[in-house]
This record gives C-alpha cells, structure tokens and sequence, in this order.
C-alpha cells in the first residue's frame, strides 16, 4: 500500500501505476469499500492528504479541503464556527474526498447542495482540473465519479452560510426528534446531536462496544421507479400484502419519478431485523446494514445480500442497488 500525504504525491503514485499498466485501486477510510476474501491484485493507494483552507464570501464560508481530511471532523467544526449547510450529515464515517462520489446524503441534505467545485487527477487526460457542480453530474447517491475509475478526487470546495441556525429542516424523523415543524431552522448544535442520536440508535455511528456498527452502511439505496413502476410495486404490495395493508412510502421526486424504501421492501419481503444465522446477517436495528458479526468473509456478505435482493425482486419485481463500492466481487 502506498500512502499518499499530500496532493502530488497521490497524483505521482496514480500516473505511476498508470503508466506501468499496474491495476490501481484508490482510497482513503475504506468505509464503503467491500473487497473480495482473495484482495486486491495491485496496487493500492491510500489518500492521506490533509489541509482545510477558508475564506469569506460575504455572507457565507468557502472551504477548500484535502481529500483525506475526515469528514466527520469537519462537519463538527462548521458546526462549532456556526456554518450551517452540512449539520444533517453529522456521523457519516469516512473522508471528504469520498463524499462527491456518491452524493452522500443524509435526514434531508446531501453534499452536492455545499459543493462549490471538486478538483480531480483526470487518469484519461492525464491533468489535474477542477469540477463545477454541473460536470460532476449529481442525482440521487451518485455522480459522474460513481462506478468509475477515470478521476481521482484530490479536494472538495464547499460552501456554506454564516448561520447558527440549521439549514431548513426536511426530514420527518428529524423533525420529529427535534420537536420542530418542517421547514423550521432550530440550532445546528441541536440538529448535529439529534442526527448523531438518530445514528446510534440503527448502528450507523462507529462503536466499538455496539456490534451492529461493524457494517459498510447502508447496503442499499432507496429505489427511484417511474410513475408506472411505483403502480406496478403499489399493485404487488396488495396482492401480497393483502388489500387492506399500508402502500409502500413513496416520495415524489422533481423529474416525476417516485422514491421508496428499500427497507419497507426488504421488510415486507421477509427479512426481519437480526436475519440470518451466520457470522453475516442484517442489523439489529437497521435492515440496511449487513453486519460482521464476527470473522464473516466477504463471501458470506455478498451472499446475505444477494438472498435479499432475489427476495425482494421476487416478491415486489424491484432491483435493489448496492450503495457501496464493491471490488472483485459482485451481486
């Protein structure tokens, strides 16, 4: 493993292994990372830059970022500096860099609505460049960099206002847990430690002393169906489920799609919390989370979630996809 501490360094150590034709796999905390039981066959390297560079913009904050700053610690600190943008994804694990990739998100926000630009060593080209908003292509936990391997992330501008007060609220659970309406602005410290409550209660915060943290996250992102595919699900639910039973969520999105739960689907397929007997199983709390419950492979990860996704498909006729970055192995 090759451990990059500044920018040169990982753009020196990817053009390297580039130019010799050496199978390269770039990362940083490796939280959403799932690497197959064998490893991987080349090299790896492993972002370790650090730095944090602020300036005003009149009524807001522009931070350029290491990639290899953790995540977490900055969200505290704009928290604590009064920052509002980024409250919501308090206790996501992992490094800045990795958050364009998959447009993490979290209880109503996600970090493409921060970001600014995201500077990246473009292997095709050969060059280091920055990235608007727009070329990054953001959508739903994805982005152009997601699924592919042709541009590194080195930094990530974000920016964020000047403001004690939380972005406006979205999420219903929050809200609830904050005793707030939707669309009120209660304090950031508020929303920070309710979020991070939220967190623990399914597993979603690193603690040694709670097992069912030991997981990649969420396993599976919510599915996006078209008007069409939402009936269809609708249909299925009842037929299955029984007339009178509760539909499944759905959330309108702007283009005219619709989100569902890919818990509620996961559930009301037959998966209960604590499913599977092995040393791989779903989350006492959370249906999301595939956990370690103990010496698990990799191989018996992949095969808790590929009994889930043929469930659910078979029950519902939705293909769930996979959040996490898998590597030699697949579904």
């Amino acid at each position: 493993m090759l451990d990059a501490s500044v920018e040169e360094e990982v753009v020196e150590a990817v053009s390297g292994a580039d130019a010799a034709g050496e199978p390269l796999l770039v990362m940083a905390g490796g939280s959403n990372l799932v690497i197959a039981d064998a490893g991987f066959p080349g090299t790896v390297a492993r972002i370790a830059t650090s730095g944090i560079a602020a300036r005003s913009e009149d009524d807001r904050v522009r931070f350029d970022v290491a990639a290899g700053e953790t995540w977490d610690e900055l969200v505290a600190r704009c928290v604590a500096d009064e920052l509002a943008g980024i409250e919501c994804l308090s206790g996501i694990p992992g490094s800045v860099g990795a958050t364009p990739i998959q447009n993490v998100g979290a209880y109503g926000q996600e970090v493409s609505e921060t970001i600014a630009s995201v500077r990246t060593y473009d292997r095709r080209a050969g060059a280091v460049a920055e990235r608007s908003p727009a070329q990054c292509a953001f959508g739903y936990r994805s982005s152009a960099f997601k699924g592919s391997d042709r541009h590194v992330v080195l930094a990530v501008s974000l920016v964020l206002e000047r403001s004690a007060a939380a972005r406006p609220i979205r999420y219903a659970e929050l809200a609830r847990t904050l005793g707030v309406e939707l669309g009120s602005r209660p304090p950031a410290t508020d929303v920070r430690e309710a979020v991070l409550a939220l967190r623990r209660r399914k597993g979603m915060v690193i603690d040694p002393d709670d097992p069912d943290s030991v997981s990649a996250g969420s396993f599976f992102v919510n599915p996006i169906l078209s008007t069409a595919g939402f009936a269809a699900l609708t249909r299925r639910a009842a037929e299955r489920l029984g007339e009178g039973s509760p539909p499944p969520p759905g959330w309108p999105e702007a283009d005219g799609h619709v989100k569902t739960s890919a818990a509620w689907l996961i559930e009301r397929a037959g998966f209960h919390r604590g499913y599977g007997g092995g040393r791989a199983g779903i989350s006492q709390k959370h249906t999301l989370a595939i956990v370690n419950r103990g010496g698990a492979t990799t191989s018996e990860l992949i095969a808790v979630a590929r009994e889930l996704r043929r469930g659910v498909a078979e029950a519902f006729g939705v293909t769930l996809q996979v959040e996490p970055t898998l590597v030699g192995v697949a579904l």
